[in-house]
């Protein structure tokens, strides 16, 4: 985590002062030396949720070392131009796309669960490597899918005031938490940070949040509760959004239906704008390895349905995270690229100030080709 006193500098108002603030940092910082190993293709911002503005999210991937990062946001990318302003004053050559949920509706995964923890027959997809001068085109078709996403939030926070007695409200308590005044995505996150601010507001820290959590039902793990008795860690109401969501999300949420656009649009427009279309794979969760998901199954039983379809639909790339699956499922899924011919991304989700930057499985060898795609990515959209 960067210092948080330049952090805020970083997540000034608008993106003029974030950008000459970082102007001025850099006069005063030692980067560390690049390390070519160092990528991570999939940074959130402020744009989707995260701590991070653009510009906080360059500097702070600079600082751990990374040799070029990319922006990715869901619903959005309308981040991306300071991002690649922010990469410019820092001299880091970075890549941009963003994140979309796509409804499966008239392919063979109609109905059946791939990638989405929530929701049957909607996968998560990323757009990748988008040039330049076609992030205005995104925004423009986006922007009717984030208009729905608004309605159900609505509805969803409607569900939450229900649930726990309570008043929020959207334009008030959630729309400025978030960048939808520049067409930013708004989150399920977005209305649990709402949600932690109340209950902040209401009882305050530490062993009072402890008991409040407990009369409201929840159970907390030692880590958790370790988490609300540190009254001065600076962003006290991450940790806990992290139990908020877990416990209330499966109960206020509603199934996304027109702010997914359909796979055979999205391919269109990945063709339009001439940008790769990702498949993000996920994997079943036993044991977690990174110890932050509950044992779930999603597309492993049926991995080889999965690739069909993204054969027969027209999609050509899969993203995945190599320090969330076991050695067996990196093994099946990286064969099972090969044999479709589809090209390797990789990132893994920054959305959480807890988060490193720094992806070491990138240091084993195995994985130099996603290193290699990343520099193909870049080149992409500057051509």
């Amino acid at each position: 985590m960067i210092d948080i006193a330049i952090l805020d500098k970083l997540n000034a108002p608008t993106k003029e002062e974030r950008l000459a603030n970082l102007k001025a940092v850099c006069k005063e910082t030692a980067f560390p030396p690049m390390v070519p190993q160092y990528i991570n293709n999939h940074i959130h911002t402020t744009y989707s949720f995260s701590p991070y503005s653009p510009t906080a999210a360059v500097y702070a991937a600079r600082m751990e070392g990374l040799c070029t990062a990319g922006i990715i946001d869901h619903d959005s990318i309308s981040g991306a131009v300071e991002f690649l302003e922010a990469a410019k004053i820092v001299d880091m050559p970075v890549t941009i796309g963003m994140e979309a949920r796509v409804s499966m509706a008239g392919t063979r995964l109609e109905g059946r669960r791939t990638n989405n923890p929530d929701q049957v027959g909607v996968s998560y997809m990323t757009i990748q490597g988008v040039p330049h001068d076609k992030i205005d085109v995104l925004t423009e078709f986006f922007k009717p899918y984030q208009t729905a996403r608004h309605l159900r939030n609505q509805k969803m926070l409607e569900k939450i005031n229900a649930l726990l007695g309570l008043d929020l409200n959207y334009e008030k308590d959630v729309l400025p938490l978030s960048m939808a005044h520049e067409n930013g995505g708004v989150t399920e996150r977005h209305l649990m940070y709402a949600l932690a601010i109340k209950l902040v507001q209401e009882v305050g820290k530490g062993e009072a949040m402890v008991q409040k959590l407990q009369r409201m039902g929840l159970t907390l793990s030692a880590k958790q509760e370790a988490q609300m008795l540190d009254e001065a860690y600076p962003f006290y109401a991450y940790d806990l959004l992290g139990i908020l969501k877990s416990a209330f999300v499966p109960q206020i949420f509603i199934d996304a239906t027109d702010e997914c656009p359909k796979l055979a649009d999205m391919v269109q427009l990945c063709k339009d704008v001439d940008a790769y279309l990702c498949y993000a794979y996920l994997g079943d969760v036993g044991d977690s390895v990174t110890g932050d998901k509950k044992a779930q199954k999603f597309e492993d039983d049926y991995l080889d349905d999965v690739f069909e379809c993204l054969k027969e639909e027209g999609v050509k790339s899969v993203t995945y995270m190599p320090t969330r699956n076991t050695p067996q499922q990196l093994e099946r899924l990286r064969g099972l690229c090969d044999q479709y011919g589809m090209f390797q991304i990789s990132g893994e989700d920054i959305n959480s100030p807890r988060q490193s930057f720094v992806i070491k499985a990138m240091e084993n060898p195995m994985f130099q080709n996603l290193i290699d795609a990343t520099w193909k990515l870049i080149e992409h959209e500057n051509n």
